[in-house]
């Protein structure tokens, strides 16, 4: 048997039927509450950068030292959890730079952001993987003179404006 939608005539509804109270239907306003959870590794971490401190973690058995933490070592799948401070240093290890921003729009003078391997962190085997990266942007630096290799240094909020938040460290500045 074919069903066919002429045979179902529908009746058009307006404003005004929903104002008279002659469609039956529900008003909510959705209030929705979300709390996240960042977990052991990322819940010390972001309290060291509360306090001014960038946190890795380094494996017992294998010695890799990784930033941001994690609670098992991805190499030799162990736990992790002996946390170590690191120096708020290190080295460019591929940046870019952006003249539009994260809401589309154009600037004169760009954004950079960049991977930084920190220093006291490891890297893995002959092809230099960097396990010790964070993506953060540079400043107060000309970026024709940012380049791979670059020494760099984190500048940290004030102590009384930081929150446990990336956003701690405001940028990484080069150590001249």
């Amino acid at each position: 048997m074919t069903v066919r939608f002429k045979q179902f005539p529908g009746v058009s509804l307006s404003e005004e039927d929903f104002r008279q109270g002659k469609v039956l239907y529900q008003m909510d306003e959705l209030k929705a509450e979300y709390a996240w959870d960042s977990g052991i590794a990322i819940g010390t971490y972001l309290a060291g950068l509360k306090r001014g401190v960038i946190l890795g973690v380094r494996c017992s058995h294998c010695r890799k030292v990784v930033v941001p933490p994690r609670t098992v070592c991805e190499w030799c799948f162990r736990p992790m959890e002996e946390y170590v401070e690191l120096p708020d240093t290190g080295t460019v290890n591929t940046f870019s730079l952006c003249y539009i921003t994260w809401d589309m729009r154009r600037i004169s003078e760009p954004e950079i952001p960049a991977v930084i391997h920190l220093d006291g962190t490891s890297e893995l085997g002959p092809s230099s993987v960097i396990m010790g990266g964070i993506l953060h942007k540079l400043g107060e630096v000309d970026p024709k003179e940012v380049h791979i290799g670059m020494r760099v240094q984190a500048v940290w909020k004030p102590a009384a404006e930081r929150t446990g938040a990336i956003t701690d460290i405001l940028y990484f500045k080069p150590i001249r």
